[in-house]
């Protein structure tokens, strides 16, 4: 794909709106990598993460019409990815009758974490051992900046809920990357 002199991202992004592929294919490019990680760091599993940031992208090819401008395309982009990911874990939840609300995960049933000896435990290693509420929380509230409230909303449990899952990570993390 060419881009042309002085069409960045969003000139990409309205050529995409009006069904051009190779400009979506550009769009794609710029923020795949934002988009995987997200995943990555939401679902805990390299080939889950990879489906979800597929299915992210063909959502936003659907959904592409749905974009006023309003915010920058990656802020939009990544509400999608955000809701498309929570959307696939309560789906997965629902199929194995575990509540999301209710994550009863016996912390010392978690599979040992086996740091590579030439390298430290690294952060992203330790927040994919994390239960998975727990993870969800903290990566939406540390890295990804969305308040307790909002969080809450997303995934149907409350404020507090929220925070408390938020500690609980926290204190796990500390407790791992402190081996």
């Amino acid at each position: 794909m060419v881009v042309e002199p002085g069409a960045g991202v969003s000139g990409s992004v309205e050529r995409a709106r009006a069904g051009d592929a190779d400009a979506f294919e550009g769009v794609y490019r710029a923020h795949v990598g934002r988009v995987y990680a997200l995943c990555l760091r939401m679902s805990g599993d390299n080939i889950r993460a990879g489906e979800l940031t597929q299915d992210v992208f063909i959502r936003a090819w659907d959904k592409l019409d749905t974009f006023r401008g309003e915010s920058a395309f990656g802020s939009w982009l990544h509400r999608l990815a955000t809701n498309v990911v929570l959307g696939a874990l309560r789906s997965e939840r629902r199929r194995s009758e575990e509540p999301l609300e209710h994550d009863e995960s016996d912390e010392s049933a978690l599979p040992p974490l086996e740091p590579r000896p030439d390298l430290g435990l690294d952060l992203d290693e330790a927040i994919r051992s994390l239960p998975p509420m727990a993870r969800q929380v903290v990566v939406l509230h540390d890295i990804e900046g969305y308040e307790h409230a909002e969080i809450g909303a997303m995934l149907g449990i409350a404020e507090g809920t929220s925070k408390a899952h938020c500690f609980r990570a926290r204190r796990l993390l500390r407790e791992r990357l402190s081996r």
